[in-house]
Formats: structure tokens, sequence, C-alpha cells
């Protein structure tokens, strides 16, 4: 009889209630992964400087149908490989008759993305165990410095799909050795023609250093699974090399010197600077757990990856870029599998720390966009409406009943998960997951027209558009940005040759660019000025367009 009461009991209290929190858990990471991916891909212009050029690329690549070896309109070398840029084109095709060309493109970053989501969560299951890879997912997606470059149009998002990937190979190696030498041949050519070399290196020398390192990846089973990745992925990246050589040999060798010549540069110390402020929550989650399992950060092998993959990254990301918050990208996949497989042995003291410090900091962002909007709706307060319309430039909002009511439901979304949220280290967690996905949101739907306003180049760039002569023979520019040139031939299908390069042309039309901080250029007396202008909201730059004499 003891034993029916027990297996009565186990099977019919305990269970069912577990699966149903379970199950209720996993539809709000689902719910909340979907608002978070899809929110800002769609319904603003590109914005520089990483959309320009990935915009400009594009357009380039129907223009000279060069799908092997992309350029832009601002630069005459290869940046990056053309995976991303392929992807994003087929879209664009696919939803032309929908969207814009950048809006459509813009989705591809949407869809790796979502890949990379996949890949973290799976990684924390795989190395925690069941119901962490959810946890996992939630710090990351409240990661701040992480939101922002999701949603932009740059090979950067694939090539952070390619990390996330490589991880969660090396992780899952040992109970499923086929599938991860797949995904890691994945990884390494996603990577590679997505942005070169850097990715390639990170996880080529992840894989090696490990067996080197540690003593228990020196098995036979680790040896096949890489071997079997390396000899499925290098094929196909040296297909594309031979590829390129054959069609455009310049391009390639010159995206080659450049990839070299980037190893001259470093940023190591101002990338972990950046992390300060960018890994929130997941950077003192991960130096909690670093502690907690200080005594088995050297023995156990989920910590051993972690460990070897991060500073991998460190070390390969810190050269050449200065945009410190792309290269940091990587290393929010080793801190967040750390997080979330620490947060269960937070204390309670820490964690409602963090927990409030999440609570306050949101709800300040929060209620910070809503009076803006209220602002600039009924002019009060006034003082709010004359600096927002000073730094955007828009004097009146356009009101939109679908925004606000998606403004409004995931403010309620928000308010309610506060205040069902238990003090747990788990509830932490999720309540900044929530308040990160509730602040982009209100930015997406009540400010985007005030941030593009603030951003956008359409306007100006169409007007000079406009002003061109109807028969010119080519456009020389002078102080023109690589960022302007690419959105210059993105919204107005304009190219100009630069003064400051070697490839001067003597043109019949002249377009300056005039900044702030530099002596504004006076052409001498066979030019014309025949147009100026600059952004909505631009105080440092303005444009003049010159037309030479007869």
């Amino acid at each position: 009889m003891r034993f029916d009461l027990e297996h009565d009991w186990q099977g019919n209290m305990s269970t069912p209630r577990a699966r149903v929190g379970e199950r209720t858990k996993s539809h709000l990471l689902i719910i909340l992964c979907a608002v978070w991916i899809c929110i800002g891909l769609i319904g603003h212009v590109p914005w520089k400087p990483f959309e320009s050029n990935t915009v400009s690329t594009i357009l380039t690549m129907f223009e000279t149908s060069n799908f092997v070896t992309p350029t832009s309109a601002s630069s005459n070398t290869m940046l990056n490989p053309p995976l991303y840029y392929i992807v994003a084109a087929g879209l664009s095709t696919l939803l032309s008759p929908i969207l814009p060309l950048h809006d459509a493109a813009r989705i591809s970053s949407g869809i790796w993305m979502l890949i990379t989501l996949l890949m973290i969560g799976m990684s924390g299951r795989e190395l925690w165990g069941k119901g962490v890879g959810r946890q996992t997912s939630f710090v990351f997606i409240a990661c701040i410095g992480l939101i922002l470059n999701a949603h932009t149009l740059m090979p950067a998002v694939s090539s952070l799909t390619s990390l996330a990937m490589a991880f969660y190979a090396l992780g899952l190696h040992k109970r499923r050795p086929y599938r991860a030498s797949g995904l890691l041949a994945t990884s390494l050519v996603v990577g590679t023609l997505s942005t070169g070399l850097i990715p390639l290196l990170t996880i080529v020398s992840c894989t090696l250093m490990l067996p080197i390192l540690f003593k228990n990846w020196r098995q036979q089973s680790f040896t096949a699974v890489v071997a079997l990745a390396f000899l499925t992925a290098f094929p196909v990246i040296f297909g594309w090399v031979i590829l390129a050589f054959n069609t455009e040999p310049d391009l390639l060798l010159g995206w080659w010197q450049t990839s070299i010549n980037q190893f001259q540069v470093q940023h190591h110390i101002a990338i972990l600077n950046t992390l300060a402020w960018y890994a929130w929550p997941a950077l003192p989650l991960a130096m909690w757990g670093a502690w907690r399992y200080r005594a088995q950060l050297l023995r156990l092998h989920r910590f051993q990856l972690m460990i070897t993959f991060f500073f991998m990254i460190l070390l390969f990301a810190g050269f050449g870029s200065e945009r410190n918050e792309i290269t940091a990208l990587g290393l929010l996949i080793p801190l967040t599998s750390m997080a979330g497989g620490s947060i269960e042995t937070l204390k309670r003291g820490l964690a409602a720390a963090i927990n409030w410090f999440g609570l306050i900091l949101f709800g300040m962002m929060s209620g910070g966009i809503w009076l803006g909007w209220f602002a600039m709706m009924t002019d009060h307060p006034a003082k709010l409406k004359e600096r927002l319309t000073y730094l955007s430039g828009l004097t009146k909002l356009p009101f939109s009943m679908t925004m606000l009511i998606i403004a409004i439901g995931i403010s309620l979304i928000w308010l309610s998960t506060i205040l069902r949220s238990q003090n747990s280290s788990r509830a932490s967690a999720t309540n900044w997951a929530v308040g990160m996905t509730c602040v982009w949101t209100l930015l997406m739907t009540l400010w985007l027209p005030l941030i593009d306003s603030a951003r956008s180049y359409q306007a100006v760039m169409t007007s000079l558009r406009a002003a061109i002569p109807a028969q010119y023979a080519c456009i020389n520019s002078q102080r023109l940005g690589t960022a302007q040139r690419d959105l210059l031939h993105y919204h107005a299908q304009l190219k100009t040759y630069p003064f400051e390069t070697e490839q001067q042309f003597n043109c019949d039309l002249l377009l300056v660019q005039d900044d702030k901080n530099r002596d504004k250029i006076t052409p001498d007396d066979y030019w014309t000025l025949i147009w100026s202008g600059k952004g909505n909201s631009n105080r440092s730059e303005s444009f003049r367009l010159f037309k030479r004499n007869d």
C-alpha cells in the first residue's frame, strides 16, 4: 500500500506539474524569441556605416552579376566573401514585390539570428542538462550589446552564427559525433564565406588547442570528428577561392592582403573594456560561475570548452577592426553558456540585485520612451519635444494605431512578467530578457520615425539626384565619406570618383562634403554651385554640388 501511495504521488502530482511548467516556459521562450527577432527588421532605411556598405554591395551584385567577389560603390576591393550578400540578395529578389531591397535583405539577419539562438539554446542543454538551454537563451537575448547588431544588415551576423554552430558542435561531439562533424564543417564554411579569416582561424585554433591543453580531449573520436569536418569544409572553401581567382584575381588578392594586414593592429584591451557594459547580464553571471566552479574549471569538459573558446575568440577578434562592439559579438557565446548554467547557484542577494538592477534600468528606459512619444504627440513636456525635434529633425511624429497597440501589448507583458515573477535566480534572467525585448520593441514602434529621420540619408540623396543635369559625363567627389558614397549609390543610383584617390577623373560635376570640424572647400572659378543640402538633423556635415563651366 505504501508503494502505491508513493507511486501515485510521483505519477499524479509531481510529474504533471513539472510538465505544465516546462511547457509554459518553453512557450514564453518561443514567443519572446519571435518578438525579439522580428521587431526592427523592416520599416526603416539603411543606416550607416554597416548597412550602407551592405546595401551598396547587394545593388552592385545585381548591376554587375558578380556574385563571387562582391564590392560596393565606395571601394574597389572586396571587404567580405559573398555568402551573406548572396542570401540577402536572394531574399530581396524573392520579396521584391512586397518589400524594398533593404528591408527584404535585412530579413536575412533575422534568419541567421534564429539559427544562432537555436545553437545557443542547444549548447546550454548539451553542456549543462535539460532546462538550462532555455535559461542560456534568455541570457543571450538579454545582452545589451547584441540587440542592435543582431538586427543590422551586415555579414558579422552570419559570422556569429558560424561561431555558435562551432561551439555547439564541439560540445556535442561525444554524444553525436556525425552530427557534430557536419555542424563543425558547416560552421567553417559559413564563417569563412561570411567574413573571412577571423572565424576560420578562431574555429580551427579552438579545435587544435583543446586536445593540446586538456588530456580528456585527446581521444580518437574527437580526432575523427575534426578530421571529417575539415575534409568536408575545406574543399568548399578552396572551391570558392579557385572560382574567385579565375573570375577576379585582383579582387581576391586584394582581399587576401587586407586580411593579412589586419593582424598588425591590436584592440584586445579595448574589446575587454567594451564587455564591461556590452555583455550585461551575461558577464556578471559568468564571473560568478567561474568563481563558483573555480575548482573544476580546468577539469570538466564543458568549462574547458568555454575557456578555450573565449580566449581564441578574444585572440583573433582583437586584430584589425576598430569596431569593438562588432568584434565582441562572438565573446557572448561562451559567456552566456557559463552564465546559463550558473544561474541556479546564485545566492539570493546577488540574484535579487541583478534582478532589481534590470527592473530599474528597463523601467526607466521604457518610461522615457513613452514620455518622449507622449511629448511628440501632445507637445507636453515642451522642453522634451524641443530636444527630440532638435535631435531628429522631425517636427511632427506620425501616428500609427498598429504600432501603438504593439507597444501597449509588450509593455503589459513586461509588467505582467514582473508582477508574477518569483524572487528566484531564474526569474532574474527571464526579467532581463523580457525587459530588453520590451525596450527594443518600444524603440522600433514609438520612436522609429525619430530614429529614422536622424539617421536617414534618403531625402538628401533623392534631392541631389533630382538636381543632376540630364546630360553629364561623370561625378568627382571630394571628402565624401565611404558610407555616404554607398548611400548615394543606393538611394540615387549615382557613383562618384574621389579626388583623394589615384582614380581622378576630369568630370563635369563635383560633389563636396563639408564637415563642421574641417575648413570649407572653395572650388575655383571653373565651378558653379547648382545644389546644396544636408540631412534632416545632421549639423556636422552637408553637401554641395558644382557644375564645371563650359
